[in-house]
């Protein structure tokens, strides 16, 4: 996008084209207005529009521009929290009702994908997370056994079992999660976008927000060229928020994220690398992720930024730890490159907001957009309809707080990854 082959590489290639959405020009009102057209403000622009209510989605540039286009594409069930600290982190009610809502979101992003026959290479067999070493492993006993304890079907893989289904004998063991799976993640969503405009949305790119007015009893969010006035506004921007709710911005530590898509491999090489198709991460700190695409492509990621000195960092580090954990690769050639920015909070848990009476959104999925933010989406437009109240979502209203030392902790982020990926490549 932008003429810029790294922002959404492999996505923007072989995804369908996104559906004709011209920039605001006039002045519009509605009964919702969506700010944000990724995975969250589709959503609950779909659920609106369905539900009869009159909406319209202003992005900035284009649909699916921040990290729903971005990403690696895996559709997982929860959140980085082990299960039984987000009672702890948010108190019983929200803590449970929370794993309940995200361990069951992969569903309705699988779920809206065949309602709507969204063309998005759905894989929907599961995940595998892969332990390194004794931590690691002892890290996915534990998740497996809080997961297991709540009627998940999750499977804790020894090194065998798990050698036989990633096609590497480098991991002590794996976590397999039968309720995720894999999509390719722009196509998913300029799909919600399609599905939208089709029950009734009214969607507007190149149409930053620029301010927002009280109108009467509701407000008016006006763009370069227009402006639309509505008594609701989701705020639906998360870690690529600019005006007019830099808060949201200042509470989030931008963690950038990469990957690199091989060739497509040959039908041998290619059975025996994941040869179920699931999507893989790791425990390290750093992580990696690797899954296929549907035409065999090896798609690679960790964390880091392909700019400066990191983009010949990461891509030999990416070359060196592909052929160590599958030697049978051979040469190892890179057809597309890209990065984007994972909006993290504090504790890692997503955050919701109310900015003003009738102004509300969530942000802050610690990569893990595409579920949570689907669910997220839906559920926002519960509560615009009058279905739910703010004490039945599953978090609590909270005010943005400003993250401490923000620029210098990303800055470490992207430094220190460049670091660790040189020390791994090197040793």
């Amino acid at each position: 996008m932008k003429n810029d082959p790294r922002s959404h590489g492999l996505w923007e290639r072989t995804a369908a084209p996104a559906p004709l959405t011209p920039a605001l020009a006039e002045h519009i009102k509605v009964d919702v207005l969506v700010v944000g057209a990724g995975f969250t403000g589709l959503s609950a622009a779909l659920h609106l529009a369905e539900a009869g209510s009159r909406v319209a989605v202003l992005e900035g540039e284009e649909i699916g521009f921040g990290g729903s286009g971005r990403n690696v594409g895996l559709v997982n069930a929860g959140m980085w929290v082990m299960p039984d600290d987000l009672p702890g982190e948010l108190g019983p009610i929200y803590g449970d009702r929370l794993l309940d809502l995200l361990g069951n979101a992969p569903k309705l992003v699988f779920e809206l994908v065949a309602r709507h026959a969204i063309d998005c290479e759905i894989m929907p067999v599961g995940t595998l997370h892969c332990a390194v070493g004794t931590k690691g492993l002892k890290e996915i006993e534990e998740r497996a056994t809080q997961w297991q304890r709540r009627g998940a079907p999750v499977e804790l893989l020894d090194a065998r079992a798990a050698a036989s289904l990633i096609g590497t004998s480098a991991y002590a063991g794996a976590l397999l999660d039968r309720r995720a799976g894999t999509i390719q993640p722009l196509a998913y969503v300029r799909g919600l976008a399609r599905a939208a405009m089709a029950a009734g949305a009214r969607l507007y790119s190149g149409s930053p927000v620029e301010s927002v007015v009280r109108d009467g009893q509701g407000w008016m969010a006006k763009t370069p060229r227009g402006a639309v006035s509505a008594p609701w506004i989701v705020v639906a921007t998360n870690a690529y928020t600019r005006t007019p709710w830099p808060a949201v911005r200042a509470e989030l530590v931008h963690l950038p994220y990469f990957n690199f898509a091989t060739e497509p491999l040959t039908d041998n090489v290619r059975r025996s690398i994941l040869p179920e198709q699931q999507g893989a991460w790791d425990t390290e700190e750093v992580l990696s992720s690797f899954r296929f695409d549907a035409a065999g492509r090896l798609v690679f990621g960790s964390v880091g930024a392909l700019r400066g000195t990191g983009l010949s960092v990461h891509k030999f580090w990416a070359r060196r730890m592909l052929r160590r954990l599958f030697p049978q690769l051979g040469e190892i050639r890179f057809e597309s490159e890209w990065y984007g920015h994972i909006g993290m909070t504090a504790n890692n848990l997503p955050r919701f907001h109310r900015f003003a009476p009738g102004v509300v959104g969530f942000s802050g999925y610690n990569g893990r957009g595409i579920a949570p933010g689907t669910v997220f989406g839906r559920e926002l437009a519960r509560l615009v309809l009058g279905q739910i109240t703010e004490a039945d979502l599953p978090l609590p209203v909270t005010d943005p707080r400003a993250e401490p030392f923000r620029f210098i902790k990303e800055t470490v982020y992207e430094v220190g990854a460049q670091a660790a990926h040189l020390k791994a490549a090197l040793f």
